[in-house]
């Protein structure tokens, strides 16, 4: 079987080059030969390699929208191992690997192939959540650099900033056969379930072909704050709308800036649908 280890150098610290030979003798131990492999972001980590039958991605939500980005542009399925080496790993979260990255390595190499959705949005794929709205491009808006030194807290400088600049998104909305208006401070489209290690989407899952949606709509700051508090702390303020549905649409008459696992995400108007089963891992 053809093994890619495809690793970010600059994910979590940067820690996971380190791990790259004792990651590779795992897999040896089981009679796999993996074949390390830098991402050079700009580049197709694919290319010259289209035969690859298990890529194992080690790095954080970004990383691997960005392998998944390019396994499509190719138009190739292989099987993929998650090794989380990011500073969330939400996606990794959402389907069960070990928080160690060596014990990842060994949960892929003893583990089972298993079907799971990814999203889709314009022409962005995407494996853990697409947003927009307060806090929720913090991930992109934050450098590798301050990622590194000071980890999850060096979200909390933009995130803050976000806060002070907190405004009303206005939506249209087509969903499940359903058209309304509202105005948002925050949306997200969950594959996953959590965003930033914030499990905000409790009863998502990976594999039942849908998206959850939730809509915070966007009062005045005080209170889209207070809401937000509510809801993360497992409360069902009015003000959340919580959806599940395979397909929606967006429309929006201001240019705001989106964000797809950590990424820029696309620009309005946006047509976002989960496929089922888009995605083979192997935990």
């Amino acid at each position: 079987m053809k093994t890619l280890l495809l690793y970010n150098n600059e994910a979590g610290k940067g820690r996971i080059a380190k791990r790259i030979a004792a990651i590779v003798d795992i897999f040896a131990a089981r009679g796999i030969a993996a074949t390390p492999k830098p991402i050079v972001f700009g580049q197709n980590p694919f290319t010259d390699d289209e035969d690859v039958e298990l890529a194992v991605v080690c790095g954080g939500d970004g990383t691997i929208n960005y392998v998944v980005n390019a396994m499509y542009a190719l138009a190739i399925h292989p099987t993929l191992g998650i090794i989380p080496a990011g500073t969330a790993n939400d996606f990794a979260r959402s389907i069960g690997m070990q928080k160690s990255i060596l014990k990842a390595a060994e949960q892929i190499a003893d583990g089972v192939e298993r079907k799971v959705d990814c999203g889709f949005v314009n022409d962005y794929y995407f494996v853990n959540v697409l947003s927009f709205g307060v806090f929720t491009t913090t991930s992109q808006q934050t450098s590798d650099r301050e990622k590194h030194i000071v980890g999850k807290l060096a979200y909390l400088r933009v995130g803050s900033r976000d806060l002070m600049t907190m405004h009303r998104i206005p939506l249209f909305v087509k969903i499940n056969g359903e058209e309304f208006s509202t105005d948002a401070a925050i949306f997200l489209a969950f594959n996953g379930k959590s965003a930033g290690q914030f499990k905000l989407a409790p009863d998502a899952q990976p594999d039942d072909g849908l998206l959850d949606i939730i809509i915070l709509e966007y009062h005045n700051p005080v209170a889209a704050c207070w809401d937000m508090l509510r809801y993360a702390m497992g409360g069902k303020p009015k003000a959340v709308r919580y959806i599940k549905s395979a397909e929606i649409e967006l429309l929006s008459d201001i240019d705001e800036r989106t964000d797809v696992d950590g990424q820029r995400g696309p620009s309005f108007p946006m047509k976002i649908r989960c496929i089922a089963g888009g995605i083979t891992v192997r935990c």
